[in-house]
């Protein structure tokens, strides 16, 4: 608003304005604008201002003293600025010259004008051919503002020729999505002018295929083209893309694109003004078009028309449905429906394909109102009693799996009164499924119990099944023994157990309804989930028996023994109880299952062979817990001492004989506990001396666990190489998310993590160094390829993130400002190493320089060398020094 009025101030200034003063404004005022609007780069912070002022005057042209300072004050600047060898100059420059187009002087004659006007109709089809894209999309916005404007004025010729440049050149630009899409965006511009719609009918035909372009921004562009032609009637959008082609795209497209596609096909599917049996026949005609880009369009439908509207289709749906296994008994009931939809009927036949297809529909609709029918209690009893009547006979009716899906799905949207039938026997369906079921198979019908109120009875058959696998049943009473007599004909199914739970936690809805349950409910299931550690230490140990549960079952059972003591942790906050109890189980690990990570040396061979299966089951374990522990300190629910056990727990993990399997684990712990502590707490107020102290030492763990994984990564490359380098490339992803975090710590002992990496990656490149003995054995190398495994990883690592890189260069030169004592030219020469890499990256030039100069002041000293190799190297480091300083 203020560049506006500024705007109009130069304006008026420069209007009233006349001799000298006049000049003055031009020359120094609005032609400087002009420079500027054509010379600053699109990122600065004034551009978007300079443009809208100049933009402005473009606006008050027709008036013959404004066209005239324009000609005058372009003319000198505009022209070169069109054919700069800076792209963005050029397309500054375009925008400016479109905008003003035609810059002319009135005084010059007719032919003069008219020779003028050509000119620069030439140079905007020059533009169009630019070799940048910016300048083509910026090219044609002009042009289309062009067209638009003076359609009347302009030679048929020209019209056809910038018409079929766009449509049939620029719209399939094969080089810039950019570029297509300002075809479809400008095209919009051009319809606004009715005179454009008999050529433009004929020539958009050619883009149909365009909603099938592989940008999604492409697509968008072209179906809001498509939404502007139906809204101006300037062709019949289905003759320029067609209805197959529109649903076919409805179907799998993301988001954008289809709420576009159903703006377009709104009024051809739900005719608002139609009656609701219109409005079916067409739901049936959409269905057997494309069921997928039915269920889509109906998903967006609510958007579009009222709730009334919506409940007055599922409705009608419903008077079809019950057309299909009417008897004469109910004829009495709906006769009057089977007249109304005589029409509908032939259309659907016995086809189960439509049928399932209008069953989802109804659901998809009932969701998309269900907030409306919570605030209208007596329309929401009316659709319940109305499709509660008929739900159960369409149970028997549509029998086969693709309806019995959405017919579980509606089921679970209405409360179990209102089916009885089904609500009854949905807990014995449940028991009855057998194990190894797809999940498919059940979900929706966890989902019914959980929206009627019933998880506590999901939750209870989950616990039985898990309490009675158990090898040992421990007695519990009389209560117990009644409920183990009433479940003794049905065999206990744990896995099946598992997959309910997976299914419960791991969707929102389920889940809330899961956890807002009875504690003891919960408590209870958390206790037989623990019982279950023996069945794994069995398998540990090698002492299970044939009856006893898969060590996969009691794998899964430990895992979700700890997510479900995570979220009751959460759920009550103010208590440890569950903390407790996960620190009970890095105790157990510690205790019983770490000693199995060391190889049986010693014993007989029938021990050593079930030690060398029992090492990756202890591993396996162990990784799932730090990963369990993981997730919970990643949503903030360990405390100090939580963080202490668990980071004991990982230096006993790797002080293990095969403890590395674990370090990518290890790795995700380090990340988030550094994490959860933040670098400025370091500067808060004496008062928080002992919280500061407690800080320092669980980081000060941190960093030295960490240089342990260094040292345990190195020696596993040293003992077997093939085995290393897998174990560094699983490490990659926690190294980097851990050095992200420890970059941002610039004090001990976190700022100490990039000094352990140097000192690393020198001692590597070093030792490879002392080995030559030819010197055409001495290469600098030029990535992170060249270099030895370990530095390989470590630098892969570092490079992929320019603050990391930076970091790094820190601590280098940090090193040598300490006066670090690099007695060797070996240890120079790694450093230089490490800085040719860093400088075929292109990052981070002035910390590179800088680190550099360092190396230059020692490298001197070994000018006077004893050995050829030492002078090879020396020369080499001294080349590579030069390079760098020389960038």
């Amino acid at each position: 608003m203020v560049t506006a009025h500024i705007a109009e101030i130069y304006f008026r200034a420069w209007k009233k304005a006349s001799g000298d003063f006049l000049e003055t404004i031009e020359s120094s005022c609005v032609q400087d604008l002009m420079q500027n609007a054509i010379f600053l780069h699109r990122s600065s912070p004034v551009y978007a201002k300079v443009r809208k002022i100049v933009s402005y005057f473009h606006s008050r042209k027709g008036c013959e003293k404004v066209d005239k300072m324009l000609s005058n004050l372009y003319k000198p600047i505009l022209w070169k600025a069109l054919s700069a060898p800076n792209f963005e100059v050029r397309a500054n420059a375009t925008l400016l010259f479109t905008e003003a187009f035609p810059v002319l002087d009135i005084e010059n004659s007719n032919k003069s004008t008219d020779e003028a006007i050509q000119k620069q109709l030439d140079t905007v089809m020059v533009l169009l051919d630019d070799p940048h894209p910016t300048v083509r999309s910026n090219a044609i916005l002009g042009v289309c503002k062009i067209l638009a404007k003076y359609w009347e004025l302009l030679p048929a010729a020209i019209i056809t020729d910038f018409l079929k440049k766009l449509v049939m050149e620029l719209a399939f630009d094969s080089s810039s999505p950019d570029v297509r899409c300002s075809v479809f965006k400008c095209l919009i511009i051009v319809l606004d002018n009715s005179l454009s719609h008999p050529i433009l009918e004929k020539l958009l035909q050619t883009l149909k295929y365009s909603l099938h372009d592989n940008s999604e921004k492409v697509r968008v562009a072209f179906l809001d083209m498509l939404i502007k032609v139906k809204a101006v009637r300037a062709a019949k959008f289905w003759s320029v893309c067609s209805m197959d082609h529109l649903l076919a795209r409805l179907a799998i497209d993301s988001l954008s694109v289809s709420k576009r596609i159903v703006d377009l096909l709104f009024k051809s599917f739900f005719p608002v003004d139609e009656s609701d049996k219109e409005w079916c026949s067409r739901c049936i005609t959409l269905i057997q078009m494309n069921p997928a880009a039915a269920r889509k369009f109906y998903t967006h439908t609510h958007k579009h028309t009222a709730p009334t509207n919506i409940i007055k289709l599922m409705l009608a749906i419903r008077r079809v449905l019950n057309s299909c296994f009417q008897t004469q008994d109910d004829l009495s009931e709906i006769n009057d429906s089977n007249k109304e939809n005589s029409a509908a009927e032939p259309l659907m036949g016995k086809d189960r394909a439509v049928v399932s297809g209008l069953l989802e529909v109804v659901v998809i609709l009932w969701r998309s109102v269900e907030k409306n029918l919570k605030q209208n209690e007596e329309a929401k009893k009316y659709m319940f009693a109305k499709f509660g009547n008929a739900i159960s006979k369409y149970f028997h009716a549509f029998e086969d799996e693709r309806c019995s899906v959405p017919l579980i799905q509606m089921a679970s949207l209405m409360p179990p009164a209102a089916v009885p039938t089904f609500s009854c026997g949905v807990l014995s369906r449940l028991r009855k499924m057998e194990s190894g079921v797809t999940p498919a198979n059940f979900t929706q019908l966890l989902d019914c119990m959980c929206s009627w109120g019933r998880a506590a009875d999901v939750l209870e058959l989950v616990t039985d099944w898990l309490s009675e696998a158990l090898p040992q049943q421990p007695e519990k009473g009389n209560m117990k023994r009644k409920k183990v007599q009433i479940m003794e004909k049905i065999e206990s199914k744990p896995d099946l157990a598992l997959d309910y739970l997976e299914y419960l936690f791991t969707h929102s809805s389920t889940r809330k309804k899961v956890l807002d349950l009875d504690q003891r409910k919960l408590t209870q299931l958390h206790k037989v989930l623990e019982n279950w550690r023996s069945v794994l230490f069995s398998h540990l140990s090698s002492n299970a028996d044939d009856k006893s549960p898969s060590v996969e079952i009691a794998l899964k059972v430990f895992t979700y023994h700890g997510r479900l003591g995570a979220h009751l942790q959460q759920k009550s906050p103010e208590g440890r109880e569950y903390l407790l109890s996960l620190e009970n189980v890095a105790a157990w690990i510690a205790e019983e299952v770490l000693p199995f990570l060391t190889s049986n040396r010693d014993g007989e061979e029938e021990e050593e062979e079930g030690g060398e299966k029992s090492a990756p089951l202890a591993a396996q374990i162990t990784e799932s817990f730090l990963t369990l522990c993981r997730d919970v300190l990643l949503v903030g629910l360990g405390d100090e001492a939580f963080k202490g056990l668990i980071l004991h727990l990982c230096s006993l993990t790797l002080l293990s004989e095969t403890g590395y399997l674990c370090i990518p684990a290890v790795l995700l712990i380090l990340k988030e506990v550094a994490d959860s502590y933040s670098p400025e707490d370091k500067q808060e107020e004496e008062e928080g001396r002992k919280e500061e102290d407690a800080t320092a030492v669980i980081l000060g763990v941190v960093a030295n666990i960490f240089q342990k994984i260094i040292e345990l990564l190195a020696r596993r490359l040293r003992k077997k190489p093939e085995e290393g380098r897998q174990l560094c490339q699983s490490a990659i992803p926690g190294l980097s998310n851990f050095l992200q975090v420890a970059q941002t710590w610039d004090k001990p002992p976190l700022s100490g993590v990039f000094s352990t990496l140097f000192a690393v990656i020198i001692v590597e490149i070093r030792h490879l160094l002392q080995k030559v003995t030819l010197p055409e054995e001495v290469v600098t190398p030029e990535s992170v390829e060249d270099m030895p495994p370990l530095s390989s990883v470590l630098l892969s690592v570092i490079l992929k993130l320019p603050s990391l890189t930076r970091s790094f260069l820190a601590e280098v030169s940090s090193s040598f400002e300490s006066d670090a004592v690099f007695s060797s030219l070996s240890e120079l020469a790694a450093v230089l190493h490490i800085l040719s890499i860093i400088r075929h990256t292109g990052q981070c030039k002035a910390s590179l320089k800088m680190a550099a100069s360092s190396v230059q002041q020692q490298l001197h000293s070994h000018a006077a060398t004893s050995t050829d190799i030492q002078r090879v190297i020396y020369e080499s480091s001294v080349k590579t020094l030069n390079e760098i300083l020389d960038l």
